[in-house]
């Protein structure tokens, strides 16, 4: 059911509100189409009865080792400092109903816990030293889950978890409660099981304000957040900052982007796991792509064949994952022209291509990003088989590119224009008397005006992650192992675009491939199970769709 009041239940006996009671409040109106039942025999019923707890703890969660290392390389560079990393509140949708709730990526990344965990919740890094002091002086937490280092480095701070555990069932909270309570979103876990699957200390949401406030001050401990994160933890940090003479505003803004770019750039380099990771979203994904498949001779007698096609997509990725990675993409004939087409309200009619971009989420909350261009009818026309293999060469260019010692991120991009140019030279759509090579310089650029999007995104938590990344450590970088990132170019030809040709014009194409660095500085197309060439894609739907 949709979200809902505690307890649709009036006693009887209910007296009629008083004439002299205060106005209610806005905020207090929700609660008038249903009460919730507060004598005391009601309380002691319904919280006796219940069978045992299970008994034991959860296992180690596999993420937890690779989520300490992350949080120490983020510790060593503030020493000294309190990082606070909130995962966020829930985000209303309309009036009493929220969204699902993701947790903040920064969060994720570093608590290792995936999924739904947990509304509110705030991963700490507190400095195991304060400023001068020496990192193993007694009196510290020694055995953090943060302690063990692989480089033998001293720890610097230790990882704690707050959130609100659940109550017991004799509370108010277990039945009256529709944020937290037990009966209304399900059992949620103690500070003693997240302890045993997370590594981390764990503590009660409540002792945050006095945590964060410990030993703080300008010649002591400093305090970071990661500020988009959470309103009211942002709120909290910075009346802490007032209260101890931090710095504030925008010193405390320009103090706070640091800890936001670091934790961004911290992604920059997948672990095995992380990879591991991609490697299951992927592998959702590409069944997601089949089911869609799939779905295309329903999809082609219903007038709105697009949400055909996003539908079948989403079954699985609820059904494989947590969900889609983003809104997916459908777009058949002339939408695919548009490159961030979501609304997919439009018919698919025979002889199109569809442009379907689309990921599915695992529930570690890594996301697979891949695009292709699906011929509704199981077989491209010449003109379509033209501008798709265009497409496809420039991808390879950039693979390729990918794959050469000291290939710069940027660099990616530059191998993949430079097919297009040519092809588009090839087929005399530059301006009169333009090369490619006069388009390939900064003052042309004249082939963008059909392919006006980059070629690559680092890929990982976010589709589009490490976003606050520095440019140095981003577009100018060299190709690290351990770097997952897309690779796909493409060509719009808009229906009412005069300089293409006219048998081209309302084709959309994109291909795009998820690729990681392997140690030995090749490049690994993680989608390699995804058909991409021409004669792959043909059979890839024929089949499905035949069978």
């Amino acid at each position: 059911m949709a979200s809902t009041s505690p307890a649709d239940t009036h006693p009887s006996d209910e007296a009629p509100a008083s004439s002299q009671e205060a106005p209610q409040s806005l905020a207090a109106r929700g609660s008038n189409r249903s009460r919730q039942p507060d004598n005391q025999a009601f309380r002691d019923f319904i919280g006796s009865g219940w069978g045992p707890r299970p008994e034991g703890l959860p296992a180690r969660s596999e993420a937890a080792p690779w989520a300490a290392a992350r949080r120490e390389a983020l510790g060593r560079l503030f020493p000294g400092e309190r990082l606070v990393l909130p995962a966020g509140a829930l985000k209303v949708r309309n009036n009493d109903c929220d969204y699902r709730f993701r947790p903040h990526s920064a969060f994720a990344h570093l608590a290792g816990t995936g999924t739904d965990f947990e509304p509110d919740a705030v991963l700490v890094l507190d400095p195991l030293t304060a400023p001068g002091q020496d990192a193993g002086s007694p009196g510290h937490a020694a055995d953090s889950a943060d302690s063990d280092n692989a480089d033998g480095a001293a720890p610097t701070h230790e990882a704690v978890l707050y959130f609100r555990p659940r109550a017991s069932r004799s509370s108010q909270e277990f039945y009256g409660d529709p944020r937290y309570g037990e009966l209304w979103v399900g059992v949620r876990p103690s500070l003693e099981e997240v302890e045993a699957s997370t590594g981390m200390r764990c503590a009660h949401i409540d002792s945050l304000p006095d945590a964060l406030a410990k030993d703080a001050g300008p010649d002591a401990v400093r305090l970071r957040v990661v500020a988009e994160a959470d309103e009211s933890v942002t709120a909290l940090v910075t009346s802490t900052r007032e209260k101890v003479g931090l710095q504030t505003g925008q010193g405390a803004a320009e103090v706070d982007a640091g800890l936001a770019e670091a934790t961004s750039e911290l992604r920059l380099i997948k672990d095995p796991w992380e990879i591991d990771q991609l490697r299951a979203a992927v592998a959702a994904t590409k069944a997601g792509f089949d089911d869609l498949i799939r779905s295309i001779p329903r999809a082609r007698g219903h007038w709105r064949g697009e949400r055909v096609l996003e539908g079948a997509f989403g079954a699985k990725a609820r059904e494989e994952g947590n969900g889609l990675g983003y809104d997916t993409i459908a777009a058949a004939g002339n939408h695919a022209n548009t490159l961030h087409w979501i609304n997919n309200d439009g018919a698919v009619e025979p002889g199109q291509l569809v442009l379907v971009d689309a990921g599915v989420e695992v529930d570690s909350l890594y996301t697979a990003d891949v695009t292709r261009t699906i011929p509704v009818d199981g077989r491209f026309t010449e003109a379509q088989r033209r501008i798709y293999q265009a497409v496809l060469d420039a991808a390879d260019a950039a693979f390729a590119r990918a794959g050469t010692p000291g290939c710069r991120f940027k660099d990616v991009h530059a191998a993949a224009m430079e097919v297009i140019a040519a092809r588009l030279e090839e087929w005399g759509m530059l301006p009169e008397g333009v090369s490619a090579a006069d388009s390939l310089a900064p003052e042309g650029q004249y082939h963008r005006r059909w392919m006006v999007h980059g070629t690559s995104h680092h890929l990982g938590l976010d589709v589009h992650d490490c976003a606050q990344a520095r440019r140095e450590m981003y577009m100018e970088a060299e190709l690290r192992p351990g770097m997952c990132f897309t690779i796909e170019p493409g060509l719009y030809f808009r229906q009412d675009d005069l300089l293409v040709p006219a048998e081209m014009r309302g084709t959309g194409v994109r291909i795009e491939d998820d690729v990681v660095v392997r140690e030995d500085g090749s490049v690994e197309r993680l989608t390699q199970d995804v058909p991409r060439t021409v004669e792959e894609v043909e059979a890839w739907v024929s089949g499905l769709i035949a069978g």
